[in-house]
């Protein structure tokens, strides 16, 4: 099995279609989620899948991530999945979204309940011959000791096959609070994950949650970890992080793109897709991605004031351009990715020092092997 070194995490309204074609511009080996796709929306759907479930070629190596808590309509979904042809396919236990958590009753509310990811894992595995791997926190309100964790990772990964799991090292609370505040109020707790790979040696982990640079990609790496997720910060500044994953992380060697060049890439698929489903996709909708192109460049916020006018009356990403990119001085729009700027708080330092005691296995064999 081929374990994600570096990944974008899946977003809600964020890594859609459009994201995924620039973040491929700008890197060749990150590996890309969709946004989770709930199963029910996959089973009532089926005679209109590609709307949910199309990608290009390009956009390999990616990841499908569904959500649900019917087996049924797990299994259906995971089979009308399999023609799309996804690299791995992944479990959202996650998603603190009271939309998700609290009515659907899936998501993060699925890691008190390690039994059915177990089950719901193996009829995953069992309608794919994709990978199956499952993303969760490293808690749920009051259950969030260092052993509660363990003890979900060592039955879901004795129930099925799945041996690969995705950790958000925050837990969520569902106690009304939003999912933005789900991401930042609770501590995050980076000793978990590294205490995960102590104790169990025969499973991989990928680390995510409040890495921001690639510098903290790689520190995160150096200190043992199986894999490293992004989220926000691909998003809000792709040339930045997604530029260097490449070259740092896969050590290939740079591909020399300018963001001119990206953006006249994605001009072509833009204007390729604009209004194809009617009024759907439009300018704002196809120029979302690119908003956080230029972050903390020269003529930045000009660029933003001058998007926000031209989406009132550009139907071209063309026109769109002509409007706007004046405003980006011309070195900036000819300029190869530079050198990263190293000097980045290293979070991970000092994990060894205070990681949890050891998770007893004993009782859990009794029960589960």
């Amino acid at each position: 099995m081929l374990y994600l070194i570096a990944s974008v995490a899946p977003m809600m309204d964020w890594t859609d279609h459009h994201y995924r074609t620039l973040a491929r511009l700008i890197s060749k080996h990150a590996w890309l989620y969709t946004e989770m796709i709930a199963v029910d929306t996959i089973v009532h759907q089926k005679d209109n899948l590609d709307r949910f479930l199309a990608f290009s070629p390009e956009q390999h190596p990616i990841v499908l991530q569904i959500g649900g808590s019917n087996l049924k309509h797990i299994a259906s979904a995971t089979e009308l999945a399999n023609p799309y042809g996804y690299d791995e396919i992944n479990f959202n236990c996650g998603c603190p979204s009271p939309k998700v958590a609290g009515h659907g009753c899936f998501g993060v509310r699925l890691m008190l309940d390690p039994e059915f990811v177990g089950e719901a894992m193996s009829v995953i595995s069992s309608n794919t011959n994709s990978p199956v791997t499952v993303k969760c926190r490293i808690g749920v309100d009051d259950h969030d000791s260092y052993d509660e964790l363990c003890d979900f990772i060592y039955k879901v990964s004795s129930l099925s096959p799945t041996n690969h799991f995705i950790i958000h090292s925050r837990k969520a609370l569902l106690n009304g609070i939003s999912p933005a505040d789900n991401r930042k109020i609770p501590p995050l707790k980076y000793e978990y994950y590294f205490a995960l790979l102590r104790d169990f040696p025969d499973l991989k982990f990928t680390i995510n949650g409040g890495i921001n640079s690639i510098d903290q990609v790689n520190a995160a790496l150096h200190e043992g970890a199986h894999g490293v997720m992004v989220g926000r910060a691909a998003y809000n500044n792709p040339w930045s992080l997604l530029g260097h994953v490449d070259t740092v992380v896969y050590g290939v060697p740079s591909s020399g793109i300018t963001r001119r060049q990206v953006l006249e890439k994605y001009q072509a698929y833009g204007d390729s897709v604009l209004w194809r489903d009617g009024n759907k996709p439009n300018v704002r909708d196809v120029v979302k991605p690119l908003l956080g192109l230029f972050h903390s460049e020269p003529g930045n916020g000009l660029w933003k004031r001058k998007a926000d006018s031209a989406f009132r009356n550009c139907t071209k990403l063309e026109s769109f351009f002509k409007e706007t990119l004046d405003a980006i001085p011309d070195f900036i729009l000819d300029s190869q990715i530079s050198e990263r700027l190293s000097g980045s708080e290293n979070p991970f330092a000092g994990m060894q020092d205070i990681l949890p005691p050891p998770y007893d296995l004993k009782e859990q064999e009794v029960m589960y092997v």
